[in-house]
């Protein structure tokens, strides 16, 4: 029951975010400053999303073979290459690394 409680209570209150997403005055989304945070927000949250999801396993902080994937499609992307290929490197390397043993 706990379960279907938890899943209400996030329907609302994504129901909630979303609502009052509606209800900003169209004059305050107009601001530069809202613009560029607006802008820099996705970008910001995907880096963090990454950066967790490679270096955290649970409550610790891990160096292994997805940092190695992580730094060659860096690596790759400042090669300017299409996002396919950087994303086949970094498979490749990470999946290297790990058959590696590392």
């Amino acid at each position: 029951m706990n379960t279907w409680i938890a899943i209400g209570a996030t329907a609302l209150g994504c129901y909630a975010v979303k609502l009052a997403g509606l209800l900003v005055p169209a004059g305050a989304l107009e601001k530069p400053l809202v613009r560029r945070l607006a802008a820099l927000l996705p970008v910001a949250l995907l880096a963090a999303l990454t950066a967790q999801q490679t270096f955290a396993d649970g409550q610790a902080l891990v160096l292994d073979a997805r940092a190695a994937g992580l730094a060659v499609a860096a690596v790759v992307l400042m090669l300017r290459a299409p996002f396919l290929l950087v994303v086949a490197a970094a498979v490749v390397v990470t999946a290297g690394v790990r058959a590696m043993g590392g």
